[in-house]
């Protein structure tokens, strides 16, 4: 059954890769509600199964739609448009857990030298320097700013370990972006966006997209970069508990680490979202 969070429906979420569309209807689920793509000619079309049609929008190489009236358009990535950046689509992963949780789980630098270790972290390196989270209220997104981590393999092309700097945004709620100086070109930064598609408040579907400066590796070598990390994170949130995030203070007790968790969860709860929350519906 589709949400009733007004806060949820009025977004827009990357649900397909533009061109694994075709002329035969698909069917997918956003927020509860079970919809269709299909091609017709060079466009995209969607509706909501036995329903009216839905805006379409295509994106970073993703087709996007909603089930609102959002206010604001789809994330924009700068980088995206710079010719002679690598464009890496990394594949649709399905996850049991709130899209929320996974959103949460990019965010956070202190996993890296136990779940990523001799990726992007490792130890003694576990301390994870002060750095700025902050709400910012002009664009209405937050930032985590100034970020620094010993990483171990910066890059598919680096060997050698190194402390990063790294720059967090999240731009909507079910969507989260990362910033780091790229290794061949220290003036540019590479930018990794990961979309997620909320499929139930504890089910969802999440694809990351990079836009990288890198005429060394092989496309097959930077996907296969991210897709090991990814794949060590299924494990860790698909068994976080609860399953759904919780809003309210004191649920769960942030350490020093956690400043850009505490701003995201804060501008959730200022929000006023509930699907995939454990102020919402059912998992």
């Amino acid at each position: 059954m589709k949400t009733g969070d007004r806060v949820a429906l009025d977004d827009w979420y990357a649900v397909a890769s533009a061109p694994a569309v075709g002329p035969t209807p698909q069917s997918t689920v956003l927020l509860g509600q079970e919809i269709e793509l299909w091609r017709d000619g060079d466009a995209i079309r969607a509706r909501e199964t036995g329903g009216p049609a839905l805006p379409v929008k295509v994106r970073y190489g993703c087709v996007f739609t909603t089930l609102g009236a959002p206010s604001k358009d789809i994330v924009e990535i700068a980088e995206a448009s710079e010719p002679d950046r690598r464009f890496v689509p990394c594949g649709w992963v399905t996850l049991r857990a709130s899209g929320l949780r996974i959103v949460e789980n990019f965010l956070d630098m202190a996993h890296f030298p136990f779940v990523h270790t001799n990726i992007l972290g490792a130890e003694p390196h576990t301390d994870v320097p002060d750095y700025r989270s902050e709400i910012r209220r002009d664009v209405d997104e937050v930032w985590a700013t100034n970020c620094t981590f010993f990483q171990s393999q910066i890059a598919a092309t680096e060997s050698g370990g190194d402390f990063v700097h790294l720059t967090f945004r999240v731009p909507s709620p079910f969507v989260v972006m990362l910033y780091r100086v790229c290794p061949s070109a220290p003036d540019r930064l590479d930018a990794i966006a990961l979309f997620i598609q909320p499929i139930s408040p504890g089910l969802c579907r999440a694809q990351p997209v990079m836009y990288l400066v890198d005429n060394q590796s092989s496309q097959q070598e930077l996907l296969r970069f991210e897709q090991v990390i990814f794949a060590q994170d299924l494990l860790i949130v698909q068994n976080q508990r609860p399953l759904l995030m919780p809003l309210d203070a004191g649920a769960e007790i942030p350490t020093r680490a956690d400043s850009s968790s505490v701003a995201y969860r804060r501008w959730l709860k200022e929000k006023g979202i509930v699907f995939g929350t454990t102020l919402g519906e059912a998992a």
